[in-house]
């Protein structure tokens, strides 16, 4: 999401890169909607939730080749999020030209990926360097559990422990994430927020100006009849006092 500029296309068109190093595996992605769904959803919330640090780079299912001259050596995170590279447009993920692996690494595991996932892509993560690696089953039918995390600790991953909360908070982004009713929810602390898609924002956005409507419209009805109600105490206290006045004849 987001403008690009010029500079951004320019980066983006072919360079005498892409014949070594393709931006394709050639391999369809086979998962089901539900898992599309919710991985396409974790992408724009972390696009939408860095979108004012140019120098973070938030990407999904983008090849990332890690030796260079040897092109078998690719990996494909579902999720990355990366400091300090920009926003550019990319068509492949070259660790040598970038100068660093991403800060984050998330697997969406299936049936058919997640023995990958919790086995050669986890040891892959960790010689690498990544500092945090998190896995989700958005079937909650093949992980131990439906949403796991690692840290790297000495060179390899430690398991992440749960809050009070239930969420595994990743330190890399400073952000929670939780099994929720959206599929994979993911908190700010520090704002103390869910965060939303663009297009959710907009949705609770247009709802709360609804219901700011609302509210004043109720307020101008209270205050209406409150108006009528003092002029109605008004005449009936000036009607006894004229009574009053004439000795309480008619």
């Amino acid at each position: 999401m987001g403008i690009y500029t010029k500079e951004d296309l320019v980066a983006y068109a072919p360079t005498e890169d892409v014949e070594l190093y393709p931006d394709s595996d050639g391999k369809p992605m086979a998962v089901s909607d539900l898992h599309r769904r919710i991985l396409t959803r974790t992408i724009d919330v972390l696009d939408a939730y860095f979108q004012d640090r140019p120098e973070v780079y938030v990407s999904g299912d983008i090849l990332m080749y890690y030796v260079k001259g040897d092109p078998r050596k690719s990996v494909s995170p579902d999720v990355l999020v990366a400091f300090g590279l920009g926003k550019k447009l990319r068509r492949t993920y070259l660790v040598w030209n970038e100068g660093k692996v991403p800060d984050f690494a998330m697997e969406f595991s299936s049936e058919s990926t997640y023995q990958n996932d919790l086995g050669r892509k986890m040891e892959l993560y960790a010689s690498l360097g990544i500092q945090d690696y998190f896995l989700y089953d958005a079937e909650g039918l093949y992980l131990p559990s439906p949403l796991m995390g690692f840290t790297l600790v000495d060179g390899a991953y430690t398991p992440i422990s749960e809050g009070s909360d239930g969420g595994l908070r990743s330190s890399a982004l400073g952000l929670d994430f939780h099994v929720s009713d959206v599929g994979l929810g993911i908190y700010d602390p520090a704002l103390d927020e869910w965060l939303q898609t663009p297009a959710e924002l907009a949705v609770a956005r247009a709802e709360l100006a609804e219901n700011r409507a609302e509210n004043a419209e109720n307020r101008a009805q209270q205050e209406t009849q409150r108006a009528e109600n003092a002029e109605a105490e008004v005449a009936r206290l000036r009607e006894a006092l004229a009574r009053l006045q004439t000795g309480g004849r008619n």
